[in-house]
């Protein structure tokens, strides 16, 4: 069965979407006709020129930075349609050797980040009586793994959180849900998981999808077909492609 996405009207801002899923993502949107804001304190050579997408330079983790920017999307379009939280870092420290800064830092980006982005955005989906969010889980979030536990305590964390959002917003019509997207091979995977050893025991076990893989999934959860919220959505291994 083909599926094809009209993105005509929509604005979804993506956090995050500087590379990897994120900005596979935005050039999908843009490409189907939407418009793609992304919120990343870094900037995208790649992005330039792409139809449809726009780049504003936000540190998730700064609440008032995040409102702004979601404020300056509003003032431009007049609502925003989606948000997609992706921002996200995972150094790898063990927790005996883990600063305070770091641990606060990496909860910043991938849980408060998420957090500041859901309340910016809330207002105009709730004026506009519709809207869909999504966040990321991962595997680590049950797993674990040594030298991810912050890392993995965000994205567990964020599991409970959508679900009591999605109760909170769901008469407004607003939608909220996870997805788990599988192991992918991004500029963050290939960072955390430098050695031949760490590829191959992914490649053997999970298989390693690309960023675009996970472009259909996404653009399903922000669309009308996706009548679901408080749902998580998990793509737990890649398959060969002709």
């Amino acid at each position: 069965m083909r599926a094809t996405f009209d993105a005509t009207g929509e604005v979804v801002v993506v956090t995050g979407g500087a590379n990897g899923i994120g900005a596979a993502l935005a050039r999908a949107v843009g490409d189907s006709g939407g418009s793609a804001v992304v919120l990343d304190v870094a900037h995208s050579r790649d992005l330039e020129g792409a139809p449809g997408v726009r780049q504003l330079p936000v540190d998730v983790a700064d609440r008032e930075a995040v409102r702004a920017a979601v404020a300056d999307v509003v003032t431009e379009h007049g609502y925003v349609s989606g948000l997609v939280a992706g921002a996200a870092i995972q150094p790898r420290t063990t927790v005996s050797e883990m600063s305070p800064a770091e641990w606060q830092r990496v909860l910043g980006v991938n849980l408060d980040g998420v957090v500041w982005a859901c309340q910016a955005v809330l207002p105009s989906m709730v004026a506009r009586r519709g809207g869909s969010i999504v966040m990321f889980t991962s595997g680590l979030a049950h797993m674990g793994r040594a030298g991810a536990a912050a890392y993995a305590a965000s994205k567990g964390a964020l599991i409970p959180f959508a679900k009591s959002l999605a109760a909170e917003v769901a008469e407004h019509r607003v939608r909220v849900n996870v997805l788990a997207p599988g192991v992918i091979d991004t500029p963050q995977f290939q960072a955390a998981n430098p050695t031949g050893g760490e590829r191959e025991h992914w490649t053997r076990t999970t298989g390693i999808g690309t960023p675009e893989d996970v472009v259909g999934p996404l653009l399903f959860l922000l669309s009308e077909a996706a009548t679901m919220t408080g749902s998580t959505l998990s793509r737990d291994r890649s398959y060969a492609k002709e």
